[in-house]
């Protein structure tokens, strides 16, 4: 009996070791999809189209894996905390963190896709 328990106490403990390195590739990853969501909403330049852009890139960061989703909050919380340090969109930065969070925890971001915005994003 104590040596099934050692068995399970040491399958446990090396496959939690065994995913500790995947969690910063995650990380990066989830960084260039929220840096590539800020990117395409530059480049739409469509009007109230940006909670959609914070949701999708949320979403494909979360979607990584552990480490995407947490390079997602601390961007996205980032973000909210300077621009409302800077007295800019303060009236937004709530609305801004319902969409991330949204989109962090896997909700479909076409909720906020405006109208018209095109299909190529």
């Amino acid at each position: 009996m104590k040596l099934i328990l050692a068995v399970l106490v040491l399958v446990l403990v090396i496959e939690t070791q065994a995913q500790w390195h995947q969690y910063p590739g995650q990380a990066i990853e989830g960084a260039k999809d929220m840096w590539r969501a800020y990117q395409d909403m530059k480049a739409a330049n469509h009007k109230f189209s940006d909670k959609y852009f914070h949701a999708r890139g949320n979403y494909d960061a979360a979607r990584r894996g552990p480490g995407g989703k947490w390079a997602a909050k601390v961007i996205s919380d980032g973000r909210e905390a300077f621009q409302v340090l800077t007295r800019r969109g303060y009236s937004d930065a709530e609305a801004d963190q319902e969409a991330n969070r949204w989109g962090r925890n896997g909700g479909d971001p076409n909720r906020y896709r405006p109208k018209k915005l095109p299909d190529n994003y």
